[in-house]
Order: C-alpha cells, then sequence, then structure tokens
C-alpha cells in the first residue's frame, strides 16, 4: 500500500507536502523538478513522501527558488532540522535567534556564533551527535547558517568569556586552529563583541562545572543556559537565572581586560605558528629515533645480538 502522508505527522511530512503541492501547481513532474535542483528524480520522491535522509540546507534552498515559495522552505527546514536535538537544544536555539545581548562563559571550545567553519566540522566530527557524513554537513550547515545572525540590523551585543583551554586545546590541527584563532582576533575591530580570556592561574572558580549562557529577550527578561558534554539545561526562574548571572558577572571579573585578551590571542597565533613550522621536523626526529632504537635490538636467531667486529685501519 503507498504511503498515506498526513502534514500533521511531522515537520518532515509538511516539507514535503508543501514540496508537492509546489511542484504540481508548476505542472512539473519529480524528474523535472529533479533536474530543476540538480538531483535525482528518486531524492525528490523521498522528500514528498518523508522518507530517507532529510534534505541538506543546500537542496532545500535550490528547492525554495526554485518553486518560488519565499523562503517557506527553508524555514521549514530549520524546524526539520531542530527535531534531531532534544527539547532543551531546541529552546535554547529558539532563545539564542531571539536575544539582545548574548553573555557566555566557554569552558571548553569557541561558541558556535564566533567559529569557523573548519573548527566547527572538527568539533562536530569529535563529537557523538552525528549518524553519517551527510548528517554531519546538515549539523555544518545550520551552524555556520546560525552564524547570520551577526550581520542582521538587529544583531545582538555579545561578551564572550573564554577559558584559557580553549586557547590551549589545538581543535583540527595548527592550521585550522591559527584561522579560528584569527577569528577571535578580528573580533577587536566589532564593537559589538568583547572577547577575554580567564587563564588557568586564577584557580577554580563558581563556573568550573561546564558553560554557561545568558541570553537577554526584546522584552526584558533574561533566561540562562548550561551545558557541558551530554546535557544542557535551560533556566528561565527569576532567581536562579540572577545566581547565574552573580557567577558570570564573578568569572568575567576574574578574567583578563579584553586588550590584554586579545594580546593574548596574538601571541597564541605565534605559537601555533611556530608549532605547525617544527612539526614536521620534530615527526622526522621522532621517526629516526624510533629506527635507531629498533636497528639497536635486532637479534640473531636464538636472541644472540649480532657481534661486530672491527677491521684494523690498513
Amino acid at each position: 500500500m503507498p504511503r498515506v502522508l498526513d502534514p500533521a505527522d511531522s515537520i518532515a511530512a509538511l516539507f514535503g507536502a508543501r514540496v508537492k503541492r509546489l511542484r504540481e501547481a508548476q505542472g512539473w513532474t519529480q524528474e523535472e523538478l529533479g533536474e530543476q535542483v540538480r538531483t535525482h528524480s528518486t531524492r525528490v520522491n523521498q522528500i514528498e513522501r518523508a522518507t530517507g535522509h532529510r534534505p541538506t540546507l543546500d537542496l532545500a534552498r535550490r528547492l525554495d527558488d526554485v518553486l518560488g515559495a519565499d523562503n517557506l522552505l527553508v524555514e521549514l527546514w530549520t524546524h526539520l532540522y531542530k527535531q534531531s536535538f532534544p527539547d532543551w537544544s531546541q529552546e535554547f536555539m529558539s532563545f539564542a535567534a531571539q536575544a539582545t545581548m548574548i553573555r557566555e562563559y566557554a569552558a571548553h571550545a569557541v561558541p558556535g556564533l564566533l567559529q569557523t567553519e573548519s573548527y566547527a566540522r572538527a568539533l562536530l566530527r569529535a563529537g557523538r551527535s552525528w549518524t553519517s557524513e551527510r548528517h554531519l554537513a546538515e549539523r555544518l550547515a545550520a551552524r555556520m547558517d546560525r552564524q547570520l545572525r551577526l550581520q542582521a540590523a538587529d544583531r545582538p551585543g555579545m561578551w564572550v568569556v573564554l577559558d584559557e583551554a580553549v586557547l590551549r586545546r589545538p581543535v583540527g590541527g595548527p592550521v585550522v586552529m591559527r584561522e579560528q584563532l584569527a577569528r577571535l582576533l578580528a573580533t577587536e575591530h566589532d564593537p559589538d563583541i568583547t572577547v577575554q580570556l580567564l587563564l588557568f592561574e586564577q584557580g577554580e572558580h563558581p563556573a568550573m562545572g561546564g558553560s554557561l549562557t545568558l541570553l537577554t529577550l526584546p522584552d526584558g527578561p533574561t533566561v540562562a543556559y548550561t551545558e557541558g558534554a551530554d546535557y544542557g539545561r535551560l533556566v528561565e526562574d527569576k532567581a536562579a537565572v540572577e545566581d547565574y548571572a552573580m557567577t558570570y558577572d564573578h568569572v568575567r571579573a576574574l578574567a583578563l581586560p579584553p586588550s590584554m585578551s586579545l594580546r593574548m590571542i596574538e601571541t597564541a597565533i605565534e605559537e601555533t605558528t611556530r608549532a605547525e613550522r617544527r612539526s614536521p621536523r620534530t615527526a622526522r626526529s621522532r621517526m629516526a629515533q624510533v629506527e635507531l632504537q629498533q636497528s639497536g635490538r635486532r637479534q640473531l636467531p636464538g636472541g644472540r645480538r649480532p657481534r661486530f667486529r672491527h677491521r684494523p685501519r690498513p
């Protein structure tokens, strides 16, 4: 029996129903639409029937453009993408998209809004939240797409405190990390973004449990979001949010001033560059040492080491 698709079943079903309705309004077959958006008719069929993999953001944009959907399909894709996240993560992304001010303490990695594509890809690949290369590409595209928020006329202000661990962990290797550090350094010329570093030498502090984000919403209230490796918690209770705001202010007071933080980022870029130049020689040196040790361990049958006789010079 052919599957009866009800748009109320899921976002995927609604997306597929809209594609089908728009395609039929154009008088196109699935094959003709596939040719227009550079994909196979089978893929169009899967999208319309809400089977198989979700469409990528790039494909959603092409469908939207060709079918004249006025950004409807792209907006639906955003909700379709969010379905792969836990409820608490979906709520956080919804609040973050509205925020007028974002204050964040990042314990382990550069915040998503300031990540380069290569850095984000390395982080996502290291995580356990993707199931296939296609899924990874979707997650990456959506993360980069959220950065468009910083280019909007109503862009939020950002105040980010980075733990020194973020600076010292070479995510993706020296080249990727240097590019990411340069992205952070570029915030020096952005009046809406402030970056500070919290050094190891400060010792313990009240936000050591994980990352902390405070989102100020357009109508005034602030929500807090705490996150660890495998969890996230959105806090809306006013008293609890005020406690988290105090914690953030404490951490911000312990951090280096913005100008000194940026100079440290410059130094980290120089150190990463030196490490990159040194790494090939270091690798060759290690290889030579291993070969030398192996040659010294070679033994004859029976466990005897080879004996070398020195010939007298003529």
